[in-house]
């Protein structure tokens, strides 16, 4: 049996070793492992054991699963963390946000290095009973947020971030070559301050004079009731975080709300199947169906001689129209379902009253609703010659009187 890796041994750290030190643990270990700056055959996967290492010590709780049980997910292998692990749609996975941490960011082909942090996206997906309600949701995802140890300026302490020398804060230099054709000039990023324009006398170790740092973080999303499948909501300043305090990208999030069992959304108009029997149609009947808020009771009048996939409306107990105080509808659509469990007595009731309509009506039979016949056989190949032509001269007579 394959032993278990020990995370606190492939980061080097004890067991007892707190956020910070984890972190800087792992990012000493990815400068020298990572696929951008090793090309050792095995680099790849003792980078991949130093990443997985990371994503469990530095979650709470997978770290506590992981210290108790010995599996990040718990004794059943489910986590339960009560936090929703949302899946990165913007293509900020943890090898990219590594990759441009190690590269420093720099937009190279002659440009200056680009500073400003980019946008994040995440999907999140909710129940329809909780887009109706509204709700908070905490999601964790990973990425560039800014370095604690100096505070996102990138200096160590004591250090002084000054204007580069030697391309005077543009981040690119230009230079000039004499060809046949005369004098060409060219741009290039600043090797001294890397595009950025700026140097720093003495760097943060942590985040290497970026100001920023991969990181395992959460943060509470705030939905509101009635929010569509495909919306996004922004949390300003959660996405990348810029270099050197530069200004933060934004977090999108998109909401993506699951089917429900009970209800079919319809814009804000929601549709619900009720099962009413048919003696119920026939004569008209009050049902109360489940709303789609916790608690919501819907009473519904079905009026007689209400037919099959008949559509009723209850204004005012659809989905909560975003924004406003109003809703949509409830459309109880019913189901009519014919009894099948009536009495003798009960279908000799049933057959006098619909002979009295002429309507047509097997024979009484045993009682039990299987009429017997000479031949053995009922349904049509049961029924005598006289009495389909007697069911046929009395069919539809009466049938619409009131």
């Amino acid at each position: 049996m394959e032993a278990k890796i020990d995370y606190y041994e492939v980061l080097g750290v004890a067991h007892d070793a707190d956020a910070r030190t984890i972190k800087r643990a792992f990012l000493k270990k990815a400068r020298t492992l990572h696929p951008d700056v090793n090309k050792a055959p095995d680099a790849e996967e003792k980078f991949k054991q130093v990443n997985e290492a990371y994503s469990v010590l530095s979650d709470d709780q997978r770290r506590a699963n992981y210290d108790r049980f010995g599996d990040p997910d718990g004794p059943g292998g489910f986590g339960g963390t009560g936090v929703d692990m949302s899946d990165i749609f913007g293509g900020f996975g943890m090898d990219d946000i590594l990759s441009s941490f190690f590269n420093g960011g720099a937009a190279g082909g002659g440009r200056a290095a680009r500073t400003v942090g980019r946008d994040m996206g995440i999907t999140l997906r909710i129940t329809l009973e909780e887009a109706a309600a509204g709700c908070s949701k905490t999601v964790a995802y990973d990425r560039l947020a800014p370095c604690e140890d100096c505070h996102g300026t990138g200096a160590a302490e004591g250090g002084k971030v000054t204007t580069c020398s030697r391309c005077h804060g543009t981040g690119r230099i230009v230079t000039v070559q004499r060809t046949i054709l005369g004098q060409m000039q060219t741009q290039m990023e600043c090797p001294a301050c890397h595009g950025t324009g700026h140097v720093i006398d003495h760097p943060c170790e942590t985040c290497d004079g970026q100001g920023r740092t991969p990181n395992h973080e959460t943060v509470k999303i705030e939905v509101p009731a009635g929010i569509h499948s495909g919306q996004t909501l922004k949390v300003a300043g959660y996405g990348e975080a810029g270099v050197r305090g530069d200004r933060s990208g934004d977090l999108v999030v998109r909401i993506e709300v699951a089917d429900s069992e009970r209800f079919q959304r319809q814009g804000d108009d929601l549709f619900c199947v009720e099962d009413v029997s048919a003696l119920e149609a026939m004569c008209g009947c009050t049902v109360e169906v489940d709303g789609v808020l916790e608690g919501e009771r819907v009473t519904v009048e079905v009026p007689a001689g209400t037919q099959h996939g008949a559509q009723i409306e209850a204004k005012g107990h659809g989905m909560p129209r975003q924004g406003t105080k109003a809703r949509g509808s409830l459309f109880v659509v019913v189901n009519v379902v014919v009894p099948t469990d009536l009495t003798g007595e009960e279908l000799d009731e049933l057959r006098a009253m619909a002979a009295a309509r002429g309507e047509r009506v097997a024979d009484e039979g045993d009682g039990d609703g299987h009429p017997e016949h000479e031949d053995g056989l009922g349904g049509i190949f049961g029924r005598h010659p006289g009495r389909a032509a007697s069911a046929k001269t009395h069919r539809g007579h009466g049938r619409h009187e009131k």
